[in-house]
């Protein structure tokens, strides 16, 4: 159980600006909007001018709550994230980071402590600043390309007009997935979540 003390970074990957806003890619970003949205905040530039943030507390007595949001593209991640780290006195095993993830399909989603990357060049950035890997995850399922299509290409896109219908449930779900992990511990939000 988190303390009211405690100071956890959530950090929803994605890239900034109205052209990717409906990205799959983005689905880090959709998620942090929606606990900003539980926590009645709004984003504000950060001091060390490489991310938006909002504060605040899931409960009154609840653990204090940072959720971060790089301004950077997603290859970039990593230096803005571990500012914030800093700045916050964050260790990795109070950082979540949630992101998209190709091998899950559409509408899943996995909590997990720790893991390679995956070829998912956010996790790949950060990874590289932090210098380890061992931070809570929520992967957020987008599924693999149709046909052909390449990868680069399909995250890049927006969902389409079916997976729209679904996507506020699952940003819904990915948003209760972190506060359950913050909340409840990693082996009961996986039990709950992991699909």
């Amino acid at each position: 159980m988190s303390t009211s003390d405690e100071v956890w970074l959530v950090v929803g990957l994605g890239n900034p600006g109205p052209a990717y806003a409906g990205h799959r890619h983005n689905i880090g970003y959709l998620v942090n909007d929606e606990l900003a949205r539980r926590l009645g905040g709004t984003y504000r530039s950060h001091k060390t001018g490489r991310a938006d943030v909002v504060e605040g507390r899931l409960s009154i007595g609840g653990p204090r709550l940072v959720l971060g949001r790089p301004r950077t593209y997603m290859n970039e991640t990593g230096g803005p994230v571990k500012a914030l780290a800093t700045f916050y006195k964050v260790q990795p095993d109070h950082l979540v980071v949630i992101h998209d993830e190709l091998d899950i399909p559409f509408d899943t989603m996995r909590v997990k402590m720790g893991g390679g990357d995956n070829g998912h060049n956010g996790l790949k950035s950060l990874r590289g600043s932090l210098g380890t890997g061992d931070f809570y995850r929520i992967r957020v399922g987008i599924g693999r390309p149709p046909g052909r299509q390449d990868v680069a290409d399909f995250v890049l896109t927006n969902y389409s007009a079916a997976e729209r219908k679904v996507l506020p449930f699952q940003i819904d779900t990915a948003a209760d997935a972190v506060e359950s992990l913050i909340t409840e511990g990693l082996e009961k939000t996986q039990s709950r979540f992991n699909s």
